[in-house]
């Protein structure tokens, strides 16, 4: 179903300058790829064609590292809008960065929840495009399916194992093994935590 079918953006309310802010959020990982704004034209060329536009510097422009929206939000008032989208490269190729909040200013590294699992498929699919001498993640790729497969089932084990202890340090440290090989299985199939997730959302309905 296209975005432009199930979001009225005839409600939303600009401000004085005729712009509105939006929210840019991957859509797979849920990382804050940027906070911009958008005026009437904007929005009209976003859901006409699919592709995030904004209103910078006076003009309506698209970002050079395309982002298709694949879903889009109105706050309650109708004056902020949240975009999901797809993004295609770095946001900021210049600094390396997929996002412009890549800067952490409070809080440790670790401390992101579930956008670890968006990091951690880029990640993965890096090593398999551009395979590295010694690295754990190049090796399994070499090895193939089958080799990942068998990971895979012997972390599941362990995983139970653990679970059958009383120290949650175990359970965390074999579950993170278990969910990292899994993201490597689901990469050399060509399958997206985002497919993983759909499945999961319908079946939840």
């Amino acid at each position: 179903m296209d975005v432009k079918d199930v979001f009225d953006y005839s409600k939303i309310q600009y401000t004085a300058d005729g712009t509105v802010p939006v929210v840019v959020q991957n859509y797979e990982s849920g990382e804050v790829l940027a906070l911009a704004a958008m005026n009437a034209e904007a929005v009209e060329k976003t859901f006409s064609t699919g592709y995030a536009h904004f209103y910078e510097g006076g003009e309506v422009v698209r970002n050079a590292n395309t982002q298709k929206v694949k879903t889009a939000y109105l706050n309650n008032d109708g004056t902020q809008l949240l975009i999901k989208v797809s993004q295609k490269g770095k946001l900021n190729a210049e600094k390396n960065a997929f996002s412009n909040f890549a800067r952490q200013i409070k809080g440790e590294y670790n401390e992101i929840g579930g956008e670890m699992f968006g990091r951690l498929q880029r990640i993965v699919a890096e090593y398999r495009q551009n395979p590295e001498d010694g690295a754990y993640t190049s090796f399994l790729f070499a090895r193939g399916v089958d080799r990942i497969g068998k990971k895979v089932g012997e972390e599941a084990v362990e995983l139970v194992i653990a679970a059958k202890n009383e120290e949650k340090i175990g359970v965390v440290n074999e579950a993170a093994d278990l969910l990292y090989h899994v993201m490597v299985l689901l990469n050399v199939r060509d399958v997206k935590i985002s497919e993983v997730c759909a499945e999961l959302c319908k079946r939840n309905r």
